[in-house]
């Protein structure tokens, strides 16, 4: 079974830099099976879950660590 990843990338020294939003699909061991950028926020809450990096950086490979963003109003609710 695959999940969606919702990658957000900003940077906490520079508040007027833009977020960059990386969508990503990883099967269940983690191994990330496609990357896809997107052009702005998402609109409605489609991903299992929401990841975010404040470093800076441009890319996702670049990053060292990331940080679940636990509840997050992009992130699916859960199903009981």
């Amino acid at each position: 079974m695959n999940r969606k990843i919702l990658l957000i990338l900003s940077n906490r020294w520079n508040r007027s830099q833009k977020f960059r939003f990386v969508e990503l699909a990883a099967d269940n061991k983690g191994n990330v099976l496609k990357e896809r950028p997107l052009r702005g926020q998402p609109r409605k809450a489609a991903y299992d879950e929401v990841w975010e990096n404040d470093e800076g950086k441009s890319s996702w490979a670049a990053c060292n660590r990331f940080r679940r963003k636990y509840p997050h109003p992009l992130e699916k609710k859960a199903r009981k």
